[in-house]
């Protein structure tokens, strides 16, 4: 008796094989049931593709997808999605762009007789996972509800809800909203760090705005980062099918249980090719509780800037190793500059963890909280060295611009060195509708100098400013090009 279909066991070409045993209704030595052969024809005949049936003797002791004796029906993958499914939701956002007039509607004569709107809506879709249902907490993506003026939730039952922003952060393009409803369901947790490429995966979401869409696939790679999409990465990569609409959706694996949440794709047209892009759940939980309990994420810092070990560098540096992170420029005052890290330093292990590449250092030291030690490894003269550092709160080398200068209030500025610029400042976030916002600074703003003073750190910046009176002069980059802009 057929009682369960475990993970794909015994494979048989059920084509080839029905066309061998019709004559003695048999298929691997097994007595077929009518019922059964009457679908295997059907499904061959439909598909003209051979078909793939797997099938086990006595009870499975293990994962199984569900199947009913005697294999009237196949294997199915409703009964998870029917227990998933209520807690993904789609989130539709309405926001105000402000239009760009026209130079010519600058003059008072001619806005009098031709007036444009001075603001436009602008709608976008998206997903959202129910992660406490008590609570009313759902996990979705930055990109999202970035910028949005209303967020509305709606329910698999078709229920409508407003939506407030708890927390949200781009570095990573993860963001928490909340809504208030007592009947909501939410996902039970996986854990990603146990995936393996090759497990069985299933994507849901609202892709192009058909909500509950549901696809399924293999996890295709693990640890995918530099793809530039975001400033943290870590992905899990799936041929789930993922498409625009699916971003903050839930990829889970056969139980059912949360172990991404659909962030990208890597598309030349747009369209789902394959290679869709999760955030491992792990990663977003624990980012998800750092919003939660400060409203934004609070990163650690190390103090080096770092590229990626080649074999052509690790045998100039004379180790055996092919993998790592080369230690290019350490910032003074740091941490790492604090247990005496220099230039040339090759850090192999991180807390426990190989270290693969210098994002891979940085997605580790960046998911750890300020005030947390570590054990770092590297090499210096072929000689390895572990030590313990303290990670350094990232605002240490930050300042709001309140603290600057009060026409630079919501906004908050951060020490880097850039790679053209080298030592530099730039600006790391803008509150919307905040003076900083509208003196014309942007995020990722590289300023350069103020008052045709050169710019090296946030603590030149304030002595700057504080020598200047009435206006600033700002020098800066913006999209790879130079520019001023005036703060009055």
């Amino acid at each position: 008796m057929v009682t369960a279909l475990p993970a794909w066991t015994m494979f048989a070409d059920v084509d080839r094989l029905f066309r061998r045993k019709r004559r003695t209704g048999t298929l691997a030595g097994m007595p077929m049931p009518k019922p059964v052969m009457v679908i295997t024809r059907m499904l061959v005949r439909i598909s003209h593709l051979p078909v793939v049936l797997a099938l086990s003797f006595g009870t499975c002791t293990h994962a199984a997808l569900p199947v009913s004796v005697y294999g009237e029906k196949l294997p199915s993958l409703a009964p998870m999605l029917e227990t998933v499914q209520p807690a993904v939701v789609n989130i539709s956002t309405t926001s105000a762009i402000r239009n760009q007039d026209h130079p010519l509607m600058q003059d008072p004569f001619f806005r009098r007789f031709f007036r444009q709107p001075q603001q436009r809506p602008i709608n976008s879709l998206g997903s959202g996972v129910i992660v406490d249902a008590e609570k009313g907490y759902i996990i979705t993506n930055h990109h999202v509800i970035d910028r949005a003026d209303e967020i509305t939730v709606t329910t698999k039952d078709g229920k409508e809800l407003q939506a407030t922003v708890v927390g949200s952060d781009p570095a990573s393009d993860v963001a928490v909203v909340r809504v208030d409803d007592p009947g909501l369901t939410d996902i039970r947790i996986g854990i990603s760090e146990d995936l393996r490429v090759g497990d069985f995966v299933v994507a849901i979401g609202s892709p192009f705005g058909l909500s509950q869409t549901v696809t399924s696939g293999i996890v295709s790679a693990l640890g995918r980062s530099g793809l530039g999409i975001e400033g943290y990465e870590d992905f899990i990569q799936t041929d789930a099918s993922i498409n625009p609409g699916n971003s903050g959706g839930a990829l889970v694996n056969l139980s059912g249980e949360l172990i991404g949440i659909n962030t990208a794709i890597l598309s030349r047209g747009g369209g789902s090719v394959g290679i869709g892009l999760s955030i491992p759940i792990d990663m977003a939980m624990s980012l998800m509780q750092q919003l939660l309990d400060h409203g934004e994420v609070k990163r650690g810092l190390l103090g080096v800037r770092m590229q990626d070990l080649t074999p052509s560098l690790a045998d100039a540096f004379g180790i055996s190793g092919k993998k790592g992170a080369v230690v290019s420029d350490v910032i003074a005052g740091s941490a790492a500059e604090e247990i005496g890290m220099e230039e040339g330093d090759i850090i192999v292990a991180f807390n426990g963890n190989l270290v693969e590449s210098g994002a891979d250092l940085r997605n580790a030291v960046g998911l750890l909280r300020p005030g947390t030690p570590a054990e770092i490894e590297y090499y210096r003269d072929g000689a390895l060295t572990k030590q313990t550092v303290m990670i350094r709160d990232l605002d240490s080398f930050s300042a709001s611009g309140q603290d600057v200068i009060k026409k630079l209030k919501g906004a908050r500025f951060q020490n880097v060195v850039d790679k053209d610029a080298g030592n530099s400042v730039v600006v790391a976030r803008i509150e919307r509708g905040s003076p900083a916002a509208k003196s014309g600074l942007e995020e990722g703003d590289l300023i350069l100098s103020i008052n045709r003073k050169k710019v090296t750190s946030i603590r030149d910046m304030k002595s700057i400013i504080q020598q200047s009176e009435g206006v600033l002069l700002i020098k800066l980059v913006r999209n790879n090009r130079s520019m001023f802009i005036v703060v009055q």
